[in-house]
């Protein structure tokens, strides 16, 4: 009867359970695949939290997320993104003006300059349109992979990597996906590029950034309520 149960529910080998999340949980690459499976399925809208309708806006709303919350990024963009329309207006407009209104998000004398010389940039390079490569978005001044890589995921449709931020890290080493700590972005990047599949790298950091916000959080991870504790190595030894 359960070999006939698990048969119906796509288990090809009439394998139990247990035995298939213990060889998940044993092997890095099939657990990154049940996660994303899990995770699907908990988390169907998955996607960035921060506000935009254009690439312009993305490539601004994810350099001021540098170290700030996407819900205070959208809070600024709001009345920002009112205001200046194009790369020109955010390459024109003086450093001091641009760098109080973004004050709020931290780091703004850095961001502004990023800004500024970015956008110049795109109307100097790229006849004032977001290039759509992550060579090209690396050219750019204060753009990063992590920037590049939401950029091109969630405006673009292009798997070139996966988006590493805090949550990420943390949820990748939890999961034992990696072996990189902070201050490792591009090792952490590699090493989840390798086991999860290109289509997926976008989705894949939604997935992690939505579970890291609401379930297995940096203090305080809900191990008993996660919907991926058996096929975590750390559950319950936070």
């Amino acid at each position: 009867m359960l070999q006939a149960i698990e048969a119906q529910h796509g288990n090809p080998a009439g394998r139990s359970e247990a035995l298939m999340l213990s060889e998940s949980k044993a092997n890095p690459k099939k657990r990154g695949a049940a996660v994303v499976k899990a995770l699907k399925k908990q988390y169907p809208d998955a996607r960035t939290a921060l506000n935009f309708t254009n690439p312009l806006q993305l490539l601004v709303a994810t350099i001021l997320s540098a170290q700030c919350t996407d819900v205070r990024v959208n809070i600024v963009t709001k009345d920002l993104f009112t205001k200046y329309k194009t790369a020109a207006d955010y390459a024109g407009a003086p450093q001091e003006v641009l760098q109080e209104e973004i004050r709020t998000t931290g780091f703004y004398r850095n961001k502004a300059k990023n800004i500024r010389a970015a956008t110049a940039r795109i109307i100097s390079d790229f006849g004032g349109k977001v290039p759509e490569t992550m060579e090209e978005l690396l050219s750019l001044p204060g753009v990063a992979r992590k920037t590049a890589n939401v950029v091109l995921g969630s405006m673009f449709g292009k798997n070139e990597g996966v988006c590493v931020d805090t949550h990420v890290t943390r949820l990748a080493n939890r999961l034992k996906l990696t072996r990189h700590k902070t201050n490792a972005s591009d090792k952490i990047e590699k090493d989840l590029m390798e086991l999860i599949p290109r289509a997926q790298w976008t989705l894949f950091s939604h997935l992690l950034i939505w579970h890291g916000r609401r379930v297995c959080t940096a203090r305080k991870p809900n191990c008993p309520g996660c919907t991926i504790n058996k096929l975590c190595p750390s559950a319950l030894k936070v």
